[in-house]
Formats: C-alpha cells, sequence, structure tokens
C-alpha cells in the first residue's frame, strides 16, 4: 500500500468539515418566517367572502398538518402570519373585524404555547382601522406575547408610507417592533391581465409599492426602530433599485428620506424566501443586500414547506450563508429563539 502524505489527508478532513454538502446542513432547526395558519375563524371568514377560491391546503388546515409540513422541511419554528384578503375585510364591518383579528391571536397564542418552542406569531390587526389596530397591537404585544406584527402592503389603495398610518406606525417604532410585511394585490390594480393571477404579478408588484410608499415618504429614516421584513424577495426591489437611484437623483426631497442614499435604505431592510428561490432572484437578491438581511420563507400552504427548502439547497450557497439564511438571522430578531437553539 502506498504511504498516504499526512499534510495532504489533514487537508482533505478540513475540506470535508468546512465544505460540507447542502444536504448536509442540520434537518431540525430552520426558521419559517412566512408561513400561514387558518384558525376556524379566519376560515369562515374566508369561506363566506370567496368560497371558490379556497385551495385545499387552505380548506384543511391545522396545527397536526402545519406540524408535519415544517418536520418534512427541516423547520424548528415557524412564524405563522394570517393571509387577510381584501374580500375578507371588506365582508366584515368594524366589529366584525376586530372580532376576527383577535380571535385570530388568540389562536395563535395557543398554539405557540401548546407546541412550546415550535411556533411564533405575528400579530392581525383590523387594518385600516387606526385604533382598533392600536388596541389589538397592545394586547397581542403586552399580553398574548406576540413576536411582531402583521401587516398588508396596502389596505384601500393607501401603502404603509400613507399618513394615515403614521399612528400605528409611532407606536411601532416605540416598541422597537418587527413587522412581516405581505403582499395582495390592491384595489386598484388586480386582475388586470386574463390568465395571469394576481398571486403571480400584482402580489410582488405590491411589494415593491409599499417599499417605496415608506422610503419616499421618509418612514424608513422616521422609523429607525422598526424592524421590516418583505416577502418573496422583495418583489421588483432588487431588480428596480438601480433605476430608482437614477431617477430620483434630482429629487429635492432626497436628504430628508434617504440621507445617506436609497441604497443604504433598502440594504437595511430584511427579505424572505418565499417562492423565490431560483438561481437568478437570489442571484439578485444576494448582490443587492448583504446575506444577513435574508431570512428564510416558505408561504406554506400555498407552496410546500419542504420545496423551498430544497431550493435553496442546491442553488450553490455554502454552509455559512445557508445557516444565516436558515436560522442565524432569525434569532437576531426574534428573542424566542434563542431559548430553543
Amino acid at each position: 500500500m502506498l504511504p498516504i502524505d499526512r499534510r495532504i489527508l489533514l487537508a482533505a478532513l478540513s475540506a470535508a468539515t468546512l465544505v460540507r454538502p447542502a444536504a448536509a446542513v442540520a434537518r431540525t432547526n430552520r426558521v419559517d418566517v412566512h408561513h400561514h395558519y387558518f384558525p376556524p375563524a379566519m376560515l369562515e371568514a374566508q369561506i363566506a367572502a370567496r368560497a371558490e377560491r379556497i385551495i385545499p391546503g387552505v380548506r384543511e388546515w391545522t396545527p397536526a398538518r402545519t406540524l408535519a409540513a415544517m418536520d418534512a422541511g427541516g423547520v424548528g419554528t415557524a412564524f405563522v402570519s394570517t393571509s387577510s384578503s381584501a374580500e375578507v375585510r371588506k365582508s366584515l364591518d368594524k366589529e366584525g373585524l376586530r372580532r376576527l383579528a383577535r380571535a385570530c391571536n388568540e389562536f395563535a397564542a395557543q398554539m405557540a404555547t401548546d407546541h412550546h418552542g415550535r411556533f411564533g406569531f405575528f400579530t392581525f390587526l383590523p387594518l385600516p382601522d387606526i385604533d382598533g389596530s392600536l388596541d389589538e397591537l397592545q394586547y397581542a404585544l403586552d399580553v398574548l406575547k406576540a413576536d411582531g406584527i402583521g401587516m398588508m402592503t396596502s389596505y384601500d389603495d393607501k401603502w404603509l408610507g400613507d399618513d394615515r398610518f403614521t399612528p400605528l406606525l409611532d407606536e411601532l417604532n416605540r416598541r422597537k417592533a418587527t413587522v412581516f410585511v405581505h403582499p395582495l394585490a390592491p384595489a386598484c390594480c388586480g386582475n388586470l391581465i386574463p390568465g395571469v393571477a394576481n398571486s403571480i404579478l400584482e402580489y410582488p408588484y405590491d411589494t415593491g409599492r409599499a417599499v417605496l410608499s415608506l422610503l419616499f415618504n421618509g418612514r424608513f429614516v422616521q422609523y429607525r426602530n422598526i424592524a421590516w421584513i418583505f416577502c418573496h424577495a422583495g418583489g421588483p426591489i432588487p431588480m428596480l433599485a438601480g433605476r430608482v437611484v437614477t431617477q430620483t437623483k434630482a429629487n429635492k426631497d432626497l436628504a430628508r428620506v434617504a440621507p445617506h442614499g436609497i441604497d443604504e435604505e433598502l440594504k437595511r431592510l430584511h427579505y424572505e424566501t418565499a417562492n423565490s428561490v431560483y438561481a437568478p432572484t437570489m442571484a439578485a437578491l444576494m448582490k443587492y443586500v448583504p446575506v444577513s438581511q435574508i431570512l428564510l420563507g416558505s408561504d406554506y400552504p400555498y407552496v410546500a414547506v419542504e420545496d423551498n427548502v430544497e431550493r435553496l439547497q442546491k442553488i450553490g450557497l455554502d454552509f455559512a450563508q445557508l445557516n444565516a439564511i436558515e436560522r442565524d438571522n432569525a434569532k437576531k430578531l426574534f428573542p424566542r429563539l434563542n431559548a430553543r437553539f
């Protein structure tokens, strides 16, 4: 037998340790920040508002099913949020929407208690009702111990940078809250192209509208204490950031809304990966923002948790990048995770 050079052997062993294959990444401690839940009150409201469009994964949702999906994808903790459609909001009066928000938030809090360590949750607010939302925010954060606040990109064709939302943003900033912003098609711009679903085009576009609404109304600077999470790799933001920069050089208000430049403001935001783990999409996002700003999301039950995770393993990320996206970045945002991992 030929003698083995000890230096070559040690180098090979070191390489095997440092450059592990993607499949070897721990399968039990991922954190999914875009994971929907459907308590009975929400499901009833959705069926009443648009029964013909309820997919089986929504209609048949249970905590047991969602835990099974998490286990299949190696997700240890999911931060759940509602997917509250404009149809649901329009079908309820102010008091009805407040009752729905309370029922959803209490259900989520009970899930977190019943399945310790497996769930966190973003508070569902009865927006555009500002007073009701301020009351629910206080109850959810102080009593139910929610991990953050869930908001939609727009309400009644008003995006989040609009003045009507400043009382709510004032309170979120005071509390140093984490805000998860989920897109829907705005009332102005849904079903524009026959055969092209809103979820394909208008949802991600509305993320772009919400981000630019907050940016050019100066909210990112005004509310520095809010940690923002935007869905689906930021929608058009990574692709259009350069265009935004060049088209606004003459903007006289730029020093107020982006004192260190537009790129600096957009790179401070957090972006999650749900339904966006496609090599060109991720390349654009990771070329634009630091890996520290990217979080794992699945969009379950609309997209399988396992599918999202498997795609992420196949796009050429190294072990450190995977760990950051799948777990470590979330630990910086959510104290709940420090007791688990």
